[in-house]
């Protein structure tokens, strides 16, 4: 039997709180990785911001520590290192100087909830009201995609409005940002988004694969300032000298719940939840668009190379899901560390009428209320620590069944057969260690 060929590809996982590099050999095993928490900054109630030089900084600390972690084990990773895959926190958005390569100002993140008052605006000025560009774009007007952030950044950062009028700023979401650094900056970095990324803008045309030029035109964006698209499988270009790996090609990029849905291997009519920061649950609908009726989103599921069919998806969103768990953690201090959550719940056998909404920067899909508030109610003298702690829980249930009951009944109107019938779901994600929490999902 032929001896297998050692290789090894790497993966950055650029997340909403940590950035992590992953190391895989020929048979997809983990050789080695590194994962650090970054800066989350709230300026303002609703506002959330991260420092795109730290996230940046990140990335380039976990590839030394993972490689430094496959090298100590014995592998010879420098030498056989084939290529390195991108997959990112979706929407977030930032514009920087092309000439100086720094930001113009922080990213704005996407539960990030400061542009309510230009989405109200908006949906009073165009015909559709909220739902004005669903039908290129797949989206609804919301405080959630990058498009009404770029607005926000336009009308008020002085910085912003400059360089885009001198041609110097360049848009982009996380993969972007990265993936011109990666690629030499401001000496020759490549402006590229990946379709699954570019459909989270509201700026893409999701039949053309391509930005909509009469969007652009509505909401007074410039193209100029906007990234060329590729597909989610190509190579797009190779690292440059700076970075702990040089020379290998980076020749994948997937938003992270789409990575998810590849990675889970979600045929049509599978679908797939990931609890992390948020919840996403993505339905595959094959190479057909289906629109909801039901609060969901219509977006790109994957396109596996220049010529490979595109995949469509609904998409439920769940701004607040294992950030709840970290609120409990870190600003009021119930717990000290995030899988404690699971032992304290167990103490009860309820939440003991305790009910808990975690809608700290509205509520997203399928009810898109950017002005709900988080609240928390049933509390009695008989409530202690655990009962908060198993409702907390129960929220990120309740929140993924919500989504879940809409797609029954967007499946159910699409195709008579599925009504009624039950989704294969695939669960993934940090919660999903928690097994009391798949058990109360289930």
């Amino acid at each position: 039997m032929a001896k297998k060929e050692v290789a090894f590809i790497g993966a950055i996982d650029q997340g909403t709180t940590s950035t992590r590099f992953i190391i895989y050999d020929q048979d997809t095993k983990c050789i080695g990785s590194h994962q650090v928490e970054f800066t989350q900054f709230y300026p303002e109630a609703g506002w959330v911001e991260h420092n795109p030089l730290e996230i940046l900084e990140s990335v380039k600390i976990c590839m030394a520590k993972a490689m430094d972690k496959a090298t100590a084990d014995g592998h010879n990773v420098d030498g056989l290192l084939k290529a390195v895959g991108l997959t990112n926190q979706r929407e977030t958005t930032l514009i920087w100087s092309k000439s100086t390569g720094l930001p113009l100002y922080n990213a704005i993140v996407w539960m990030d909830v400061r542009t309510s008052a230009i989405c109200r605006k908006l949906e009073k000025e165009f015909s559709g009201g909220r739902t004005h560009f669903v039908d290129t774009c797949g989206l609804p007007i919301s405080t959630y995609f990058s498009a009404l952030k770029i607005l926000w950044l336009l009308e008020n950062v002085d910085a912003v409005k400059q360089a885009v009028k001198t041609g110097d700023a360049l848009f982009g979401t996380i993969d972007t940002w990265l993936i011109w650094n990666l690629t030499g900056g401001i000496n020759g970095g490549l402006h590229v988004t990946d379709v699954s990324n570019a459909s989270r803008t509201m700026l893409m045309n999701i039949k053309t694969l391509d930005w909509d030029k009469a969007t652009l035109e509505a909401l007074k964006i410039s193209p100029g300032i906007l990234p060329k698209i590729v597909s989610n499988s190509e190579v797009i270009g190779k690292i440059e000298k700076g970075w702990p790996i040089t020379g290998i090609p980076i020749a994948g990029c997937l938003g992270d719940q789409h990575a998810a849905m590849v990675g889970q291997a979600c045929r049509k009519g599978e679908a797939k939840s990931t609890y992390g920061t948020g919840a996403f649950i993505l339905l595959n609908t094959g190479e057909e668009i289906v629109k909801s009726k039901h609060g969901l989103l219509t977006t790109l599921a994957y396109k596996l190379g220049p010529n490979a069919p595109t995949n469509y998806a609904l998409e439920g969103s769940i701004a607040i899901a294992g950030a709840a768990v970290q609120w409990l953690r870190d600003s009021l201090g119930i717990i000290k560390s995030a899988k404690e959550i699971e032992e304290l719940a167990l103490k009860v056998e309820s939440a003991g009428g305790v009910y808990f909404v975690p809608a700290f920067n509205g509520l997203f899909a399928p009810w898109w209320r950017d002005d709900a508030r988080g609240v928390c109610i049933g509390i009695t003298r008989f409530t202690n620590r655990s009962h908060i702690a198993r409702a907390v829980l129960e929220s990120m249930c309740f929140q993924v069944k919500d989504v879940l009951d809409s797609m029954h009944k967007d499946a159910s109107q699409k195709d008579g057969k599925q009504k009624g019938g039950e989704f294969l779901l695939r669960v993934d994600g940090g919660a999903t260690v928690n097994n009391l929490l798949m058990q109360i999902q289930v």
